[in-house]
């Protein structure tokens, strides 16, 4: 579907710019990238999650607190905020009163344009230009920017019901399997044998640590997919089944067959062999990262005043 997430601007006082800073938020951390206006690199500062899932005080204070600690990298102190342009890539932005909220609350900022953590990471994997990225971590999603403009997003609709192909997706299906082995409708075999290492081998054990999981949780068993797959056919069955639902987010975005792909995550990473090979020669290497991305979105954004 086109992506209508995200792109939330916030303008004040382009004439008193002196720096330029990329921020990539997401659920575990976030990265501050400090650039001077030429485009060189002068800082860079970590902090906790800034995912607006968690809250947008969390958000705030993490973001502002891992661009201090990049000027504090450059042994620079920080200036009025109204002297950065700030762009922002954070997980959690299609729900648009929580974007609305931060940017309201940030907008000391002299420029700052908040959009989704996936726009970000599609920017700097193909420099702006045209091109798809397919993310496969804790969760998947799919994003295609077409040489019109027009911004194409899939998935990403959140666990249970979607994030196909992720690691989580993986964990529930590696947890199905051991449940079934368990109870004597399957063989046990290595993959059911590794999730009962995690979650316990017996009825009560699995039905307390399913209680308990969280999507983190269910991510935490799909390394077990992957160590399995060479011994238990089951698991070999899950990793095609994951590659092919990426596939399937590649095929919704661009029916043209003409971008080129960036396969991003860990679990991307590792399912980017499997993938069936109409999608897997058109995958290339992302030419930089999430950071970089915010880089290049308030850079174009300040090209353009």
């Amino acid at each position: 579907m086109t992506d209508t997430t995200a792109n939330f601007y916030h303008i004040a006082a382009v004439g008193e710019i002196r720096y330029i800073v990329g921020v990539d938020g997401g659920g575990s951390l976030t990265r501050a990238r400090l650039t001077s206006l030429d485009g060189s690199v002068l800082g860079y500062g970590e902090a906790g999650p800034s995912g607006l899932s968690q809250g947008v005080d969390q958000a705030l204070s993490n973001t502002s607190e891992a661009i201090a600690r990049a000027f504090q990298a450059a042994q620079l102190s920080p200036p009025p905020e109204q002297q950065c342009a700030v762009g922002m890539g954070l997980a959690g932005t299609g729900i648009s009163a929580r974007s609305e909220e931060f940017v309201r609350r940030a907008c000391d900022y002299g420029v700052l344009h908040l959009d989704s953590d996936a726009y970000t990471a599609l920017v700097g994997a193909h420099l702006g230009q045209a091109g798809a990225i397919v993310i496969a971590g804790t969760g998947s999603a799919g994003l295609a920017r077409h040489a019109d403009g027009r911004r194409i997003s899939v998935g990403g609709w959140g666990f249970p019901s979607g994030d196909e192909g992720s690691g989580a997706w993986l964990g529930l299906r590696a947890l199905c399997a051991a449940q079934q082995a368990v109870d004597g409708r399957a063989l046990v075999g290595p993959l059911a044998r590794a999730v009962c290492e995690i979650t316990g081998a017996t009825r009560n054990e699995m039905l307390a640590w399913e209680a308990n999981a969280t999507q983190f949780s269910y991510a935490q068993l799909a390394p077990a997919v992957f160590d399995s797959a060479a011994a238990d056919p089951k698991a070999a069955e899950l990793l095609y089944a994951a590659a092919t639902a990426l596939h399937t987010l590649v095929a919704a975005m661009d029916s043209t067959n003409s971008l080129p792909i960036c396969v991003l995550g860990s679990v991307g990473r590792r399912l980017q062999p499997l993938l069936p090979e109409q999608t897997r020669v058109r995958c290339v290497e992302p030419a930089s990262d999430a950071v970089n991305g915010a880089v290049l979105m308030i850079r174009a954004d300040l090209a353009k005043t």
